[in-house]
């Protein structure tokens, strides 16, 4: 197969072969609720997926549902929290989505991005996050993994995740995009490294401009 030329061919390009290499793309963050990947995705924030998984079972267990992290005592909550870091904050944000599911959405995760990114803590990442692994809705997360990867391969010149996220879309059929994100990242985890990337190991560099930089 030739190379690809234009960025839309190197993004599909990218789709295909990341699926062959990452067939069961999973998010990582461990849930069995909407509710519950939306508070996991907010604590994830500036840490890694492995200590979130550590922290949620008791987080999970002691408030299962947005009803009962609404009235959650604010300090209990920043105990559980805590390590995964910026626990005051993060406290806060959960504790205020919860009432915000509560009070506005009758304790459902809304599916709409606009009433997603109006809850504390969440923004279009978080949202799509949450749209495209619990609730079978388009959304194509941008984190640093999938930044970093699309501007290597020269699908994108945008820095900024919202710009990235609006020019990737038309590239990937809507009911793919999560899949194609999460495969980004566990790329970015496994083989594209930040300060040490096998490119010699990459399914990619064969088309992608910065392999052997």
């Amino acid at each position: 197969m030739g190379t690809p030329r234009t960025p839309k061919g190197r993004a599909r390009r990218t789709h295909e072969l990341l699926a062959q290499e990452y067939p069961e793309a999973v998010c990582e963050l461990d849930h069995d609720t909407p509710f519950q990947l939306l508070v996991a995705t907010i604590l994830s924030a500036q840490c890694t997926d492995k200590r979130v998984n550590m922290v949620t079972p008791a987080l999970f267990a002691a408030y299962p549902t947005p009803d009962d992290l609404a009235v959650a005592p604010l300090s209990h909550v920043e105990e559980l929290v805590r390590s995964t870091g910026f626990f005051a904050t993060k406290a806060k944000n959960i504790v205020g989505m919860a009432q915000e599911l509560v009070s506005r959405h009758g304790g459902e995760v809304p599916g709409k991005m606009g009433d997603l990114v109006r809850l504390p803590g969440v923004g279009r990442k978080t949202a799509n996050v949450v749209r495209s692994v619990a609730l079978g809705l388009p959304g194509l997360p941008v984190d640093t993994h999938v930044a970093r990867i699309t501007g290597l391969l020269g699908i994108t010149e945008h820095k900024d995740p919202v710009k990235i996220e609006k020019e990737l879309n038309p590239m990937v059929p809507a009911t793919e995009r999560g899949e194609f994100s999460l495969r980004l990242i566990l790329h970015g985890r496994r083989v594209c490294i930040a300060r040490r990337p096998r490119c010699h190991e990459c399914v990619l560099a064969s088309f992608c401009p910065s392999a052997g930089d």
